[in-house]
């Protein structure tokens, strides 16, 4: 994880020094420095740095004057370094991360890069984690017989004899029932799962098709098959899933 960092201070002494500090810690990237208010505000804009070390006081605009102009919620952690003590306070009340007292001491400036790595560092991703604990749950001892659907406040059971396709959609599945269309978080692996194999089959990468809701199969170049099914959708049964099929399917269906 490397952190986009901007500079804003008036004088240059200053932002040398605090650029050789960045220049020997690893995973910060210093994407730009000014020298004013107006000056950052462009620099901002253009370089979206993830962390801004910024000046209180500045010959144009302050450092709480840019924050306005930046607006709610601040694009960036906002680290004022100051030779003034008495702005503490009002930093925070503008949510600032964290306020530096010049001249600051390497230690001092280590221990805010080592909270600013913890708190910018990227979180997991919950859905993926969710859809890992899925999978990882045991293969229930008997096939689904309904699908419980949650949406806004109600719950729903739909019967799988209702049921005519379930597609993938991403960290979701698509019911297809009765003409109407639910949402379902999972994985198409764990519903085939709870699905009996006498009823439902896998045609192609992203879908589910219950059997009895085929209506035409036709061949179709490369050895693959075309499916129309009871609600009008028509589909693809891709020879690699053709090829996964239990023996004698086909003649069944």
């Amino acid at each position: 994880m490397t952190l986009r960092v901007a500079l804003v201070d008036d004088e240059a002494p200053a932002r040398a020094k605090l650029r050789r500090y960045l220049q020997a810690a690893p995973g910060f990237d210093l994407v730009g420095e000014a020298d004013c208010g107006r000056a950052a505000l462009a620099l901002i804009a253009r370089e979206r740095p993830q962390v801004l070390f910024l000046d209180v006081r500045m010959p144009d605009m302050d450092g709480f004057a840019v924050l306005q102009a930046l607006g709610d919620p601040l694009p960036a952690e906002v680290i004022f370094v100051t030779a003034h003590g008495d702005y503490a306070l009002q930093a925070f009340e503008v949510h600032a991360f964290d306020y530096l007292l010049k001249p600051v001491s390497p230690d001092r400036f280590d221990r805010l890069l080592q909270r600013l790595r913890a708190r910018l560092a990227p979180r997991p991703d919950l859905g993926a984690r969710l859809d890992r604990l899925l999978d990882a749950l045991p293969v229930p001892a008997g096939y689904a017989a309904h699908l419980l659907i949650e949406a806004d406040s109600r719950a729903e059971l739909v019967p799988v004899e209702r049921i005519s396709r379930i597609e993938a959609d991403r960290n979701y599945l698509a019911i297809h029932a009765d003409g109407r269309r639910h949402r379902l978080r999972g994985t198409l692996e764990r519903m085939q799962a709870r699905l009996d194999p006498a009823c439902f089959v896998r045609v192609n990468r992203s879908t589910l098709v219950r059997l009895a809701a085929i209506r035409e199969l036709a061949p179709w170049p490369e050895g693959e098959y075309r499916l129309q099914l009871d609600d009008g959708s028509r589909l693809t049964w891709t020879r690699r899933y053709l090829e996964q099929a239990p023996p004698g399917l086909l003649r069944r269906v």
